[in-house]
């Protein structure tokens, strides 16, 4: 799953210009049974199966050997939900770990004693965490200098400042009568600029009112 997810794209350009290292790990190699388990029925006898704290542990504990990490984080449907301030935060770290998610979920004791942060990518139950780390990866590293061509591009989109991005055209402009707005062909860029800071407060009270209100 990772491969596919993480090799393409920007995330493949990144790691190309060595801006960034993705590390994938399998808790299999980190247990201690001869037939490689990492998950076992929960007690209590609620159903579903639970991961085992020992190999969660042992891959923490390794990976911290070899270097510091700004957050261990725990993919979580009852995490804080991700959202761009917080990509633009972790834009900033060195290292991070992602434990992803699976089945009923992980021992408790492993988020009460390993874990730093608990993220959601939204109120849905997902089949694993992985797609999870991949969208906060794929958020986080686009945000790296020279991981896009256009840096700018990154500072001006949705969610930015708490505001939605304003509308976008190209050429041609003029096409089956669709026009685009005059003011964008004026070449003035101080009422360029003013129009695209309307149009992004009003498409943000009016599709996104929530922003809005963290905006104020």
């Amino acid at each position: 799953m990772f491969t596919g997810l993480l090799d393409c794209s920007i995330l493949k350009r990144a790691q190309d210009k060595k801006l960034v290292e993705f590390a994938v790990h399998n808790l299999r190699d980190y247990t201690t049974n001869k037939h490689r388990r990492v998950d076992d029925y929960p007690f209590g006898g609620e159903a579903g199966m639970v991961i085992q704290i020992e190999p969660v542990d042992n891959v923490i504990a390794a990976l911290k050997l070899q270097r510091e990490y700004d957050e261990v984080i725990y993919t979580s449907p009852d995490g804080e939900v991700f959202n761009q301030q917080i990509a633009n935060q972790m834009s900033s770290y060195e290292n991070i770990i992602i434990l992803c998610g699976h089945y009923k979920g992980i021992d408790y004791r492993i988020r009460e004693h390993l874990i730093t942060r608990e993220i959601s990518i939204g109120d849905y139950v997902l089949t694993g965490g992985e797609l999870a780390a991949a969208v906060m990866a794929d958020a986080i590293v686009r945000l790296l200098p020279g991981a896009i061509g256009d840096e700018q591009s990154a500072l001006s989109d949705s969610f930015q400042d708490n505001l939605l991005a304003p509308p976008v055209y190209t050429r041609p402009a003029k096409y089956k009568g669709w026009q685009v707005p005059d003011i964008l062909l004026s070449g003035h860029q101080a009422k360029i600029d003013e129009w695209k800071l309307q149009q992004a407060i009003e498409r943000t009270q009016r599709l996104r009112p929530d922003l809005f209100e963290k905006k104020d």
